[in-house]
């Protein structure tokens, strides 16, 4: 459980760094050998497919995402732990393994947020992996937060209205070491206090414009492996561009109180924990996965999935 300070800290600020909070041995390291054998069917298929060299299956992690880019193959959905917005296919990649199942119900993990928002938790379908290359590497179209720097938001705003009141906090989770020079985060201190603002669709990112708040009072925010930012929802961050020679990784979790919106009702959450009733604590990661091949089912060849109420209207972005 997190100490009163730690508690206090993240109560004024709206935000808490915690070093050291996911196991490297028993979660870390699983998580790198289930990704790095999952990107390696990838390669393989892709290179059968003639898009890329089979000596790119050969590599390791990182030197197979950076064969990815070199390819111009879009490896983030297929690794990705969630379904994406809009039209959602029968055959819509995504990645829901075992060692990701061990990271969501992580008891260190859920001890933390055990200790800001109560002990009946559930786990928000609002997930991302989030493996940034170098900034240098990329072509020049490429937007997307998932991938290079993530523009100024709050993470009420990348729900519905219908999660508005939910009690809700976000766990970052860094799996390489995240700085300054490879695209650590960045937060506005205190900016949890005031309410939502107006997030702008355009240029590929939700993004809250500056023009209403100060980005001066930035303060960024690096993290050892195996550490992680706690954040409120309405806690204006974003992240940096990736200026190092090597991939940044992370994950994006949300967990709610049980009983509350996830703000995406249409993908499915989970009971991580309940000390009131630990008999309903989802325990199979294969019924996870189950729970989200369902999803897609029913979301495939329907009316495109739409994750935020943003239209763009706002004056402020104009």
């Amino acid at each position: 459980m997190l100490a009163q300070q730690q508690i206090d800290d993240f109560e004024r600020n709206g935000y808490l760094v915690v070093d050291e909070l996911i196991s490297i041995d028993q979660v870390l390291e699983p998580l790198k050998a289930e990704y790095t054998d999952r990107l390696r069917t990838l390669c393989r298929r892709w290179s059968h497919e003639k898009r890329m060299p089979l000596a790119a299956a050969s590599g390791d992690f990182s030197q197979m995402i950076m064969a990815a880019v070199d390819a111009g193959i879009d490896y983030f959905q297929p690794l990705d732990i969630s379904l994406p917005p809009g039209a959602i296919q029968a055959h819509t990649p995504f990645h829901a393994g075992p060692a990701v199942f061990d990271l969501l119900t992580h008891a260190p993990l859920l001890d933390a947020v055990e200790s800001l928002i109560g002990p009946e938790l559930t786990s928000n379908p609002i997930q991302h992996v989030r493996v940034k290359p170098p900034l240098k590497s990329l072509m020049g179209a490429e937007v997307r937060p998932h991938i290079v720097a993530t523009d100024w938001h709050q993470d009420r705003g990348v729900t519905l209205e219908e999660a508005d009141d939910s009690r809700m906090v976000t766990v970052w989770v860094a799996v390489t070491e995240a700085t300054e020079h490879n695209g650590c985060l960045q937060v506005i201190p205190g900016s949890h206090k005031n309410p939502m603002l107006p997030h702008c669709p355009a240029s590929g990112q939700l993004h809250i414009p500056t023009s209403e708040f100060n980005d001066s009072d930035a303060v960024a925010l690096p993290v050892p492996a195996g550490g992680a930012v706690l954040f409120h929802p309405h806690t204006i961050h974003g992240s940096l561009s990736n200026h190092s020679e090597a991939i940044r990784w992370s994950f994006d979790l949300r967990y709610n109180v049980t009983g509350d919106s996830t703000g995406r009702e249409f993908f499915p959450s989970f009971i991580a924990r309940s000390r009131s009733a630990p008999e309903t604590e989802m325990r199979s990661a294969h019924t996870w996965r189950q729970m989200w091949e369902d999803a897609r089912a029913t979301l495939a060849d329907d009316t495109p999935v739409k994750i935020h109420r943003w239209e763009g209207e706002a004056e402020v972005c104009a």
